[in-house]
């Protein structure tokens, strides 16, 4: 059981928001992040909270169920937003790019809108919808089967018709990296589309905010070594940061 009435109120607090990073638990909870640390420690301990990279999450998020769209849609939502304000700088005007499924990805199409005569193919509704309303944009939305809780688009026919295409850029999304750098995700028919999308791209974008690092999920997408640009919002593990140095991939950390 908690020990005190701030751990009580640290347990509810992290059932309503999902991840939440330490930083932002001491500033919600007017201690140190020190004190957080071993209030999170003990609650791990006693299996109520799940202790991540830099925060923790409830345990029902567990490694074979993701938390809701809604939900993630809000969570580390400023962390997200910079992330894709300094992505998108990369992608040129008149470029063609894969967008695949998730609220990271979501946040990116927003950023995009600022941007001209882009190509865009992607299986996300939700960023379809947002890309659609620019005349100048070209949107082609993926076959295959609608997933009721997120609206993406998965499924054989889906990865089929990826590997039409060949794009300038794929931007993807993961919901979890293990300290090897394996990239982790919940569903098995949506990591063959992500597959999909990083053969067929000329350039890998990764966008992962900090609550992704050490999450873990049950199946294995591929490896962060796949990839040519990791966008973040943290310093890395040592680990991470020397596994992408060896295999030249470029570290954003966007503070």
């Amino acid at each position: 059981m908690p020990q005190n009435k701030r751990q009580v109120a640290l347990v509810k607090h992290l059932q309503a928001k999902g991840f939440v990073s330490i930083d932002e638990l001491a500033s919600y909870f007017d201690v140190t992040p020190q004190t957080i640390r071993r209030d999170l420690n003990y609650l791990d301990e006693i299996k109520l909270v799940v202790r991540r990279h830099g925060g923790a999450e409830i345990t029902n998020s567990s490694t074979t169920a993701n938390t809701s769209y809604q939900t993630r849609k809000i969570m580390n939502l400023e962390s997200k937003e910079a992330i894709a304000n300094e992505l998108v700088k990369l992608i040129p005007n008149g470029a063609s790019l894969f967008i695949n499924i998730g609220t990271t990805t979501e946040t990116i199409a927003r950023a995009l809108l600022n941007h001209q005569n882009l190509n865009i193919v992607t299986n996300n509704i939700h960023v379809a919808t947002l890309l659609s309303a620019k005349e100048d944009f070209t949107v082609i939305v993926a076959a295959g089967e609608v997933r009721h809780r997120d609206g993406g688009i998965i499924g054989e026919a889906t990865c089929d018709f990826i590997s039409q295409f060949q794009m300038d850029f794929g931007i993807i999304g993961i919901s979890g990296i293990s300290q090897d750098g394996s990239l982790l995700d919940f569903d098995f028919r949506e990591v063959k589309v992500a597959q999909a999308i990083i053969d067929n791209s000329n350039c890998i974008l990764l966008a992962a905010d900090h609550s992704k690092f050490g999450r873990s999920a049950m199946v294995k997408q591929g490896s962060i070594t796949q990839v040519d640009h990791l966008f973040t919002d943290q310093k890395l593990s040592p680990e991470i940061a020397e596994l992408l140095v060896a295999n030249e991939v470029q570290a954003h950390i966007i503070e």
